[in-house]
């Protein structure tokens, strides 16, 4: 396996619509950066939340997952409470090939204000808007920035293509749009 670069991501992005929308440059005026870099793609956060919420007395169970567990906001802005949770999805849609594996990464950004952001591996032939889980595990309310980077994604391409991808054994999160909660 080999991790891929900027080059790479740019003609996978314009040749086979692997992100989209795709920015071809790191964005960084004044906000948390986003777009291509050397080695990675840095991810934007869209303006869907889901705040984890304990108004309800819900348990999180990921067999009998419950609305009651969360409150829906749309924002620019998304407070998370302290040590607490939301769900979130990027701004671009991913179309993984078949011989390669995405990684998510935390910004620094973010990780210097303790709040962790947690994506599983994207799977050869995987597509769909990216959930994007935030952690703060700080003891004080945390701000996450709308339409500004989230997380970088690391592409690693195998030597030869996997022989059963996520699209052949009919994966449940497969094309997934919006904020996606745990499925059985």
């Amino acid at each position: 396996m080999a991790i891929m670069s900027d080059r790479w991501i740019r003609r996978m992005a314009v040749e086979h619509a692997m992100i989209e929308p795709f920015v071809d440059a790191q964005k960084r005026d004044g906000i948390i950066s986003y777009g291509v870099s050397s080695y990675g793609y840095d991810a934007r956060v869209s303006t869907e939340f889901k705040i984890f919420t304990n108004v309800n007395s819900a348990i999180v169970d990921p067999k009998n997952f419950t609305e009651a567990s969360f409150v829906d906001r749309t924002t620019d802005v998304c407070v998370i409470p302290p040590n607490s949770f939301a769900l979130a999805r990027t701004v671009e849609y991913f179309r993984v090939p078949r011989d390669v594996l995405v990684i998510c990464v935390g910004k620094s950004t973010y990780a210097r204000c303790g709040i962790i952001v947690n994506v599983t591996p994207l799977e050869p032939e995987w597509e769909g808007h990216v959930t994007l889980e935030f952690s703060n595990t700080t003891p004080l309310p945390a701000r996450i920035y709308a339409n500004e980077g989230a997380a970088q994604f690391l592409f690693l391409k195998g030597d030869e293509p996997c022989e059963i991808s996520y699209r052949d054994r009919a994966g449940k999160y497969q094309g997934q749009r919006g904020v996606t909660v745990p499925r059985i």
